[in-house]
């Protein structure tokens, strides 16, 4: 038996997250952490602000990773979801309430 994953389900709550922030969990990187928070915020907008994901990027099309260019800075981000214990993958990221979403903000130069 082969279990069908909702990945329409995933990518809408990803976009939550990363449009709202809220449904998960907000991690910024050293390097983002030192650019202060006026570029914080102008790479948080950025980030919530996209609608373009291709296979290269987002294969799965779960739309959990972006690079893209926002205050100067050439910037990755990646959803990950974890289960409530938040030390395992999720049993299932389309549950939110099995699930613990995380939105890693870092600099290209970071990774």
């Amino acid at each position: 038996m082969t279990d069908i994953i909702d990945v329409g389900r995933i990518a809408a709550l990803n976009d939550i997250l990363r449009r709202s922030l809220s449904g998960g969990t907000l991690v910024l990187t050293a390097g983002i952490i030192a650019l202060g928070r006026e570029r914080q915020q102008i790479i948080l907008d950025a980030i919530a602000a996209l609608d373009r994901f291709d296979l290269d990027s987002d294969p799965y099309g779960e739309r959990n990773f972006g690079a893209l260019e926002a205050a100067g800075e050439c910037v990755f981000f990646k959803v990950d979801c974890f289960g409530r214990s938040g030390r395992f993958a999720s049993p299932d990221p389309t549950d939110a309430s099995v699930t613990t979403r995380l939105l890693t903000v870092m600099l290209a130069r970071e990774y």
